[in-house]
């Protein structure tokens, strides 16, 4: 499967002990669920060969690609054309979108800033849930809007406001992103510096905040 050519996200010390382990696994089907892993246009991967869908950007100019791959428990293993070869590409996207609905992910409402902003971070696909339409729609709810602006500026991270806040809200909600988007003493690997506005639970929008 040449897995060992594909490993291109968790930083761990130790991977390179437990790396014959996890490919065993996969190839055993131990490990056997793929799920979709939002990159930034530079990653290394991309030049790698994984097999991956342009978000926003060009095909030759990327700024954000959607991956797809095993979340093993010390990597994530990608996957390149070779394994997609003889199956179904629309299949396999679907899959991965239905395992990451799977995953819980509980909105933190921050009293801080009067119930005006939500936090939903801190688990591996936090940021992905993005994608996910009823995960989101909760959100509108929550906030009670219509419109909402939305940052993942790192893994494990999201951070919600409604699109109609006022300029003192939106600033601080903006301040937010960028302090987490600077920060990289969690080891949160960086995904986009921008804005999503996201209607009816479904990204409408973008906005860089480069």
């Amino acid at each position: 499967m040449g897995l060992l050519k594909r490993i291109f996200g968790k930083a761990n010390p130790e991977a390179d002990n437990k790396l014959e382990e996890e490919v065993a696994q996969i190839e055993s089907g131990q490990i056997n669920k793929i799920y979709p892993i939002l990159k930034p246009g530079d990653w290394v991967g991309i030049k790698a060969g994984a097999v991956k869908q342009t978000l926003y950007g060009t095909q030759e100019n990327p700024e954000l690609v959607l991956a797809f791959g095993y979340d093993a428990p010390t990597n994530f293993v990608f996957l390149t054309p070779a394994d997609i070869e003889g199956k179904d590409p629309n299949k396999i996207i679907t899959e991965a979108y239905d395992n990451l609905e799977t995953i819980d992910q509980e909105f933190e409402i921050s009293s801080a800033l009067d119930n005006r902003v939500l936090f939903a971070s801190g688990q591996d696909f936090s940021s992905e849930k993005i994608l996910c339409q009823k995960h989101m729609m909760k959100a509108h709810k929550l906030l009670k809007a219509d419109e909402l602006f939305v940052s993942i500026p790192r893994r494990r991270c999201m951070m919600i406001t409604s699109k109609n806040e006022d300029k003192e809200l939106l600033n601080t909600f903006i301040g937010l992103h960028k302090n987490v988007w600077n920060d990289d003493s969690y080891g949160n690997a960086p995904i986009i510096d921008a804005l999503f506005i996201v209607k009816n639970g479904e990204i409408d929008g973008i906005i860089p905040l480069d």
